[in-house]
């Protein structure tokens, strides 16, 4: 726990960054590097890592040691990925049944993943995937390298992404995320990375939550309309975390431009997510706990409406409350079920170093004494 507060991460990744994953190669190699890039300069160079590492094929146990044993994350939700230009979409569904099955305990769900633009295939994969996973939700990516080459495709098309609402309902499975705003690589973003495709969607299938992924890093006023009008839409804050850690200003005022038009009350909306293993899960989790509003930025916050400092309520809800309660988790027993389990730090102990719990510890220490 952080501060007595249960912390639920929405969005946990064990990636494949291998180069031997790559399908399409030159967009998968781009896609590594710039995530590698993305987080390869930490404030704290505790939390660096030779590229030898970070572009590895990352097992389970290592995302289950860096968010249960290396931070005070509790639960977690396994995301398996459909990004096509890498063999195994870059996290494969098998690594998130295996996460599930290890430790149900911690990861307490996990997403099906498929691609829309594959057709009667995709309908096929998800219902294997509903009788594999049992998932909470569908992971949609909104570009396809299916065919080898770059397409896309909007969440509104009635032809692509119905098919998919009307057979995830069919199979129990009542929440969609779809991955915004951050193009991934070399792709045209067009409108399909705009997140205002889902009004249509959402209006149309009012019994799905839909998660925007990623909201409010692009397509910032576009994301605070959705929520203000549509109660089943939801951000993830997958990245967001990482600008808290290094540019908060920036992080803050993300979040007041996601309640810019409904208030407060949108912190009702937010999941917390790291992403991990896109990034260790510590320092931006520390972070959130101390995060204040700069009051100047509160002086013009709000378009109808001031918008109060963020409380240690709203912290709790986005930390874990607010998921739980869209999917109906009770994390009043699931807290009591991890108690002395193998994560569990006895009262009073240092939290273990950054990254000395993965596969790789022995390389990351040798590679920071020689850069030291």
């Amino acid at each position: 726990m952080l501060d007595n507060i249960p912390v639920l991460d929405a969005v946990a990744h064990a990636y494949n960054f291998d180069p031997s994953n790559y399908r399409v190669a030159h967009d998968a190699r781009i896609i590594a590097e710039l995530s590698y890039f993305m987080v390869r300069n930490p404030p704290d160079k505790r939390y660096s890592l030779p590229a030898e590492v970070y572009l590895q094929d990352w097992s389970p146990e290592d995302l289950a040691n860096l968010l249960f044993k290396e931070s005070a994350t509790d639960f977690a939700i396994m995301h398996p990925l459909p990004i096509s230009a890498f063999a195994d979409g870059l996290v494969s569904i098998e690594k998130a049944a295996e996460a599930v099955k290890k430790w149900p305990n911690r990861f307490l769900g996990a997403y099906a993943a498929i691609d829309p633009l594959l057709g009667a295939k995709a309908l096929d994969d998800l219902e294997r995937q509903a009788s594999l996973l049992k998932p909470l939700g569908v992971k949609l990516y909104p570009n396809s390298w299916a065919k080898g080459h770059i397409e896309l495709w909007r969440m509104d098309d009635p032809k692509v992404a119905y098919p998919v609402y009307e057979k995830a309902l069919k199979l129990g499975i009542k929440h969609v995320a779809v991955h915004k705003a951050v193009p991934i690589g070399p792709v045209p973003v067009a409108d399909s990375y705009n997140p205002s495709d889902i009004e249509s969607a959402a209006a149309a299938f009012p019994q799905i939550t839909f998660e925007i992924v990623h909201g409010g890093l692009a397509f910032l006023d576009e994301t605070a309309w959705l929520l203000s009008r549509f109660e089943n839409i939801y951000v993830n804050m997958e990245i967001q975390n990482i600008i808290l850690e290094r540019r908060p200003r920036a992080f803050a005022q993300i979040l007041l431009g996601l309640a810019r038009i409904g208030g407060s009350r949108m912190f009702n909306r937010l999941f917390w997510g790291s992403g991990t293993t896109l990034y260790h899960p510590r320092p931006s989790l520390e972070a959130f706990l101390n995060f204040e509003f700069p009051e100047d930025l509160l002086e013009d916050a709000g378009l109808f409406a001031p918008i109060k400092q963020i409380t240690i309520d709203d912290k709790r809800k986005i930390l874990g409350g607010n998921y739980a309660r869209v999917h109906n988790l009770d994390l009043a027993p699931a807290t009591k079920a991890i108690v002395n389990d193998q994560f569990s730090r006895k009262e009073g102990s240092p939290m273990p170093e950054p990254y000395s719990t993965i596969a790789a510890a022995k390389t990351v220490t040798e590679w920071r004494t020689a850069h030291a």
